[in-house]
């Protein structure tokens, strides 16, 4: 028996001896990474053995064993920045439409694209890997973007071939990143009739360096823009001009450099809407013809035409329509020549007999008049041409 008890103490003595293996965490990432790992083991052993024997064959044997392990594991990550994209790829050949932020990397380093570009990304955030781009070749789609707030990433973009349009953008606030384009070939789209407009955007300012726009310049729904002083720079827009539905929108006075517009001016629009805040059109002043229609239409506060005054010949329709505030035609005193129509309607509060001194100065030409829904009121002396 004491000698059983002799061969369990010895083996408890040899165990008792033995540490706990201690843990060291391991980085295994490899992509120019530098890894520090330390490990602290602190192993403390203590043995207690009291035996006792007595004649009563009464063998007690009392064995205390305390292990402590202490580990401690400290892993360092330092990754390598691998620095800014190199502008070094050239042209990308074809057509892009980019619907997921990953896609954007397949132009990271091309300074230009000879298609068209289509950005079109419900949850993409930046379009920083479109830093080189210099050029596109064809249009530049912006459009149903609900995460993105600027455009930074395209502030190397001096140039678009084909159309630019941005709309239904939700959170886009400002178009700064766009403040090296100076051209535009096609139409210049900001917000759309039937798709909608930018609720956020605020100003047109990253604009300030467009000078000539091949196409169309149409701004349409943007809720909250309250001025078009981006556009400053620009000269030339060789079709129409459409500016419809912005709710805010007071002036327009970012226009002023423009002298003749090729296609159609349109502030309002019959079906569309109008522009609810416009109080005047003094920065459409420079404008010395309209090779189209002109048409004002349901802009709720403007009173006068002043900002018209430059304007001597209308191609096609003169139409004044729905704009409840308006009192007077006086804006309108230069213009000799209306191609097709005159139309001067549901005018609350202006005089039918403004209209009436407008036909009077008018040179007689292929056109036909439709004046009614005015303000009623006998003219003295009634002009010439009176309905």
């Amino acid at each position: 028996m004491k000698c059983l008890l002799l061969m369990i103490l010895a083996t408890v003595l040899v165990c008792g001896g033995c540490s706990k293996s201690s843990s060291s965490s391991d980085d295994g990432a490899t992509d120019s990474d530098t890894d520090t790992d330390t490990d602290t083991d602190t192993d403390t052993d203590t043995d207690t053995d009291a035996d006792t024997d007595t004649d009563a064959d009464t063998d007690t044997d009392a064995d205390t064993d305390t292990d402590t392990d202490t580990d401690t594991d400290t892993d360092t990550d330092t990754g390598t920045d691998t620095g800014p994209i190199e502008c070094n790829l050239g042209e990308y050949s074809g057509n892009l439409e980019i619907i997921t932020q990953s896609w954007f990397a397949f132009l990271a380093g091309y300074t230009s694209i000879s298609g068209y570009l289509e950005i079109d990304c419900d949850y993409c955030t930046d379009l920083n890997d479109l830093i080189c781009l210099t050029s596109v070749g064809g249009d530049l789609w912006i459009e149903w973007n609900y995460s993105l707030t600027d455009l930074d990433g395209l502030s190397a973009l001096t140039s678009v071939g084909g159309e630019l349009q941005i709309y239904n953008n939700d959170v886009l606030t400002n178009l700064d990143g766009l403040s090296a384009l100076t051209s535009v070939g096609g139409s210049l789209s900001i917000g759309d009739w039937y798709y909608g407009g930018n609720d956020a955007l605020t100003n047109l300012d990253g604009l300030s360096a467009v000078t000539s726009v091949g196409g169309d310049l149409y701004i349409n729904g943007n809720d909250v823009l309250t001025n078009l002083d981006g556009l400053c720079a620009l000269t030339s827009v060789s079709e129409d001009i459409l500016i419809y539905n912005n709710d805010v929108l007071t002036n327009l006075d970012g226009l002023s450099a423009l002298t003749s517009v090729g296609g159609r001016l349109s502030i309002g629009d019959t079906y569309i809407g109008g522009n609810a805040a416009l109080t005047n059109l003094d920065g459409l002043s420079g404008i010395t013809s309209v090779g189209e229609d002109l048409r004002i239409a349901l802009n709720d506060t403007l009173t006068d035409l002043t900002g018209l005054s430059a304007v001597t010949s209308v191609g096609e329709d003169l139409q004044i329509y729905g704009n409840d505030a308006l009192t007077n035609l006086d804006g309108l005193s230069a213009v000799t020549s209306v191609g097709v129509k005159l139309d001067i309607r549901s005018n609350a509060v202006l005089p039918d007999c403004e209209a009436c001194d407008l036909l009077d100065q008018i040179t007689p030409e292929h056109y036909y008049m439709d004046v009614w829904g005015n303000l009623d009121d006998t003219c003295t002396p009634v002009p010439t041409n009176c309905p």
